[in-house]
């Protein structure tokens, strides 16, 4: 698409791209190449959506303790992660086997032989292959279904308390109804979407620890109902109730009332995301209660999650392709069969019958083998030295990880160990690295106690301020500025309960709690240098300093983080002095407007996030008493205006922050997993495309795209501003198209807008960048991308991540991670439609002749592992599947029917009087050829290899002697036998050594040269 195309008007997108349109074309090519698979397909989803339709979501009133009350009947809240139950479980298995060709072709192929005119051969020649690949198929199948009933029975089973008129009783997960008011003890699981009324601990509010939600292992400060929270005695002893929206997808937001009745006016305050506690997050401080508003599929947790597919690996789709292919090279062969009989007689019951007689052209053993293969690949995964504790849950792709173009991985966790640790203190003048906080340190025992306070610096002459005050006040601000909780356990009879922070203030005894890893780093290291945070309320937070003296704060106010203001502030009063300071941090890009002039802040920032440290800015404003007075009172006013409230609010508080003096810029590191750099690079270098999803910010996330190398150094990035309509997006996509092999940064609220208008044109520019990465992306938007990537390029996908909100990724790729060879036949016909090789001889060349050497192909290599890691870039022949193209099958086609050819003919030419002569020549060459050929694929040779060769060979030559019905045992032991056999096998494969010779000579491939 060139670039005016975007420049059109806007009308030219309201039409789908021409090249989605021709998708649509329909016909009867369309319906015989795969179309009637498509409606039968449709026809199953629309009666299953008419048999499970949902009923509509609406808003409820829930009433404290009070179940019975609900309005309506809602979902059980029981977790079912199974596929089937024990109705539909046989005839979903076997419509999942069945819906490929391969195996409806045998399927059909078995059932013919029930029909005398049409039978062939003994029919466990054909229903014994087949019975065993489906006994596999479900015994897999019935295990994994064990395995998922076992893991939701444990969740299910898990018992809460619950509180009643009569006391509290213990109930199951799976019984907890809507209107329930549940128990719920530190480290414990959540079962249910709650709101926060009560809480152990005396500030009124809890941390959970959300990562199984939104994979951010940050915990989240939640606030107990105000009156519910300061209630004298319990629960039961009011009349109260809860407005709740209707369940969503969104777990950032929330909408709802709480409303006490039996006081005389009505209390009434509003519910916001802060006062909820969703499902499959965990309590991390203290003992909550809380009353159940949504439950089972109307929870976030499981909005955000979807129905796990059955993957189908690139390999059997291929295979599924030549298998039709083989089929109408079958149905030519056997009406060229008929012509030659001139169309005589029953000559359509006659074509059926070579039909069957070829369908050995299409080897059920490749089926047994492909299967078999499958999950020797998967048992050697998991018993890899290199990768310990690796387990495999399906043995139905694992080839799939050598077809990958694009790797979706998640953050947290999984590229971050998400630890922080303090690297870099900016003072302008001077710098602090790891190597000299012992100097910081010394200087605030230096200062401890004896700074100047605001009114005495202030009287005196402007002076420059020494290098140990200026130190003094940015580590202060530093443990000030942040919203932080220390939080102190005793161990009585070896049980821990929560104690008063102010009784114990040993550094071993406190542990701090917050929503972001940064700022827990950031107090740690002020108390690392001696300035320990050691008591926070809702309204004061004291200082502890190196010589034990106790600093005491009031909080005045306190304004929180957004992504929009990029900035957090907090206003304090000092007990001792009276002294009003208003402290702020934030991002460079917003602080930079806000302090005074400078001339190094942007440059080492620069420098920071070129080291990929994550940075902030931190600042600070002395107010006297009758300007924070001032900003009080407009503050006051702005908080209860009913219309613009934001915009009057962050008005107000813009005013304040003006002219602030720069204390310092402080550099934190997110730890990285372990070689994320190298290994990284070996992926970008073998051609795979990696792109990021996070809902973490997006400074954050860019910060890690830079710092794990994502990102290359030379690369720009795109940062896709904002965009919340139509025009606004069309107007960024022009801007974004002008750049050139840039890496993109995009929110998930402007990817939402951007797919909702301009779907193909953003997904095809986004194919282009060398990175892409989505941050504030939601569980249900990460499996979104990797749905588009699926349908707009063709190409596989695979999901890795380590947290519940990852789930759905996971499950729509098609290979997922989660952190916790080529089939050799040959065609054998003859011109009467009558078996030239029956019964066991079939069974047996399909199964102990010939399985065991292909089968271990799966030990071949065509490079050592140690190869393929150096040189990464081999990985990119296997992307473009030329192992089983239409130009390699036509070339083993033709293979086979140069093998069976000599085959037949030869022995056709060198039997004697008798027709069994012709059986034993033909096939013994036919299992010495087999056998050959395997041999001449073989790359590197195995041992099991060697052993798999011989074993066939002796069971063949052992089975000689048991079939007398086939074989002349006088004739097979003389020297014509030998000599015959040989000569036809040396015909049949020796020309194809010679080939392969030659071709490896003069055009090897890339990894032969590489060996060599």
């Amino acid at each position: 698409m060139s670039e005016e195309g975007f420049e059109n008007d806007e009308s030219d997108y309201q039409t789908l791209p021409r090249a989605r349109v021709n998708h649509r074309q329909r016909g009867l090519g369309w319906f015989l190449l795969g179309g009637w698979k498509v409606l039968c397909g449709s026809c199953c989803d629309c009666l299953a959506h008419i048999c499970r339709r949902k009923k509509e979501l609406k808003a409820r009133t829930v009433w404290l303790g009070c179940p019975e009350k609900c309005e309506e009947k809602y979902p059980k809240n029981a977790i079912k992660n199974q596929k089937y139950n024990i109705f539909t479980f046989v005839p979903g298995v076997l419509y999942q086997q069945f819906k490929f060709f391969l195996n409806l072709y045998f399927l059909v192929v078995a059932c013919s032989q029930f029909v005398p005119s049409l039978k062939i051969g003994y029919l466990y020649t054909y229903w014994a292959p087949l019975g065993f690949v489906l006994a596999v198929t479900m015994v897999r199948e019935a295990v994994d279904e064990v395995r998922r009933y076992q893991r939701d029975k444990e969740m299910n089973s898990q018992l809460y308390s619950k509180l009643t008129v009569r006391g509290k009783v213990q109930v199951k997960s799976s019984d907890i109804q809507v209107g329930d008011l549940i128990i719920v003890d530190k480290n414990q699981r959540i079962p249910a979407d709650m709101i926060f009324l009560r809480t152990s601990e005396k500030n009124g509010a809890c941390f959970i620890r959300t990562d199984q939600l939104d994979g951010e292992t940050d915990w989240k400060l939640k606030v107990a109902v105000g009156c519910t929270q300061r209630l004298p005695a319990d629960l039961f002893s009011i009349t109260a109730y809860v407005y709740a929206q209707k369940p969503q997808l969104d777990i950032h937001s929330f909408e709802g009332n709480f409303t006490r009745e039996d006081t005389d006016p009505q209390i009434h305050e509003s519910l916001s995301i802060e006062n909820t506690l969703w499902a499959s997050t965990v309590v991390a401080s203290g003992t909550v209660i809380g009353v159940v508003i949504y439950t089972g599929k109307e929870t976030r947790s499981v909005l955000n999650t979807s129905y796990a597919k059955n993957k189908v690996g690139l390999l059997d789709l291929e295979l599924n392709r030549l298998t039709k292919a083989l089929f109408l090279a079958q149905v030519v062969l056997s009406i060229v069969m008929v012509a030659v009989q001139g169309f005589v007689g029953p000559w359509f019951r006659n074509l059926f019958r070579f039909v069957v007689l070829f369908s050995y052209i299409i080897p059920i053993s490749l089926r047994v083998n492909l299967d078999m293969g499958k999950s020797a690949y998967g048992w050697m995964i998991m018993k890899d030295e290199n990768i310990p504790g690796t387990v495999v849950r399906t043995s139905t792709i694992p080839e799939e990880l050598g077809r990958l173009v694009y790797l979706l991985t998640d953050k947290t966790g999984t590229l971050t160990q998400n630890e922080m640790v303090f690297k870099r203190l900016h003072l302008g003048t001077v710098s602090y690295g790891t190597d000299t906080m012992d100097e910081i340190q010394s200087h605030i025992i230096h200062t401890s106690g004896a700074t100047p306070s605001r009114k005495t610096q202030a009287s005196g002459p402007k002076v420059r301020k020494s290098v140990s005050s200026r130190i003094h006040e940015a580590v202060k601000a530093i443990a000030l500025c942040h919203n932080v909780t220390p939080v102190y356990e005793s161990h009585v009879n070896g049980e821990t309960e929560s104690a008063e922070a102010d009784q114990d203030y040993s550094d071993d005894n406190r542990t701090y709690q917050a929503s972001s890893p940064d700022e827990v780093e950031l107090v740690r290291w002020t108390q690392s240098v001696g300035l320990t945070l050691v008591n926070r309320d809702l309204n004061s937070l004291q200082l502890k300093t190196p010589s034990g003296q106790i600093l005491s704060f009031h909080i005045l106010q306190i304004f929180p983080f957004t992504s929009e203001s990029k900035r957090m502030g907090i206003i304090v009063r000092e007990e001792s002095t009276g002294d009003i300071t208003f402290y702020m941090k934030g991002a460079d890009v917003a602080m930079a407007s806000i302090v005074q002039y400078n001339d190094w802040l942007e440059e080492e920032c620069g420098n920071m996030a070129r080291e990929g440290l994550r940075t902030l800015v931190v600042a600070k404003k002395c107010l006297s008493e009758e300007q924070y007075q001032d900003f009080e009172n407009r503050y006051n006013q702005a908080k209860l205006s009913i219309h613009d409230r934001g915009l009057k609010v962050a008005a107000v508080v813009e005013s304040l922050e003006r002219e602030m003096e720069l204390l310092c810029l402080t550099g934190v590191e997110d730890q990285l997993q372990a070689d994320v750099r190298p290994t990284l690079e070996l992926l970008r270098n073998a051609g795979i495309k990696i792109w990021m999803l996070t809902g973490d910010k997006l400074e954050t996330a860019t910060c890690i795209a830079k710092s794990s190398h994502l990102v290359s150094r030379s690369q720009d990035i795109h940062v896709f501003r904002p965009v919340s309509n139509r025009g606004e997006a069309h107007l960024e996509l022009n801007a974004f198209r002008r750049k050139h092999d840039c890496a993109l940064v995009i929110s998930g609220d402007s990817l939402e807008v951007c797919l909702r208008y301009y779907e193909h044109e953003f997904v095809e520019l986004a194919c282009q960048c060398p990175a892409v990465v989505c941050c504030r992306c939601s569980p249900t938007q990460k499996a979104q991308i990797v749905t588009l990537l699926q349908q707009h390029t063709a190409n596989r996908t695979c999901a890795i991540g380590d947290g519940g909100n990852d789930v759905s990724m996971i499950q729509a790729a098609d290979c997922g991670i989660g952190i916790e060879g080529k089939a050799v036949f040959s065609s054998v016909f003859y011109f009467a439609s009558v078996p030239l090789y029956q019964g066991f001889l079939m069974v047996g060349y399909a199964t102990i002749y010939t399985m065991f050497p292909v089968f271990s192909l799966v030990l071949d290599q065509d490079v050592k592992p140690e190869m393929a890691l150096l040189y990464p870039e081999l990985y990119k022949d296997l992307t473009k599947g030329r192992s089983l193209s239409f130009k390699t099958f036509l070339i083993w086609v033709l293979i086979s029917v140069y093998q069976g050819g000599i085959l037949m003919y030869g022995a056709l030419v060198l039997f004697e009087s008798e027709f069994v002569h012709v059986v034993a020549i033909s096939f013994t060459a036919l299992i010495l050829t087999e056998l050959l050929m395997v041999a001449l694929t073989i790359r590197t040779w195995h041992w099991l290899m060697v052993v798999a060769e011989f074993f066939s060979l002796g069971c063949y030559l052992a089975s000689l002697a048991f079939l007398n019905e086939y074989f002349d045992l006088s004739f097979i032991t003389t020297w014509p036998f030998l000599w015959k056999v040989s000569a036809i096998t040396l015909v049949s494969c020796l020309p194809l050594y010679i080939i392969k010779y030659l071709k490896r000579k003069f055009s090897p491939p890339s990894y032969s040269k590489l060996s060599s």
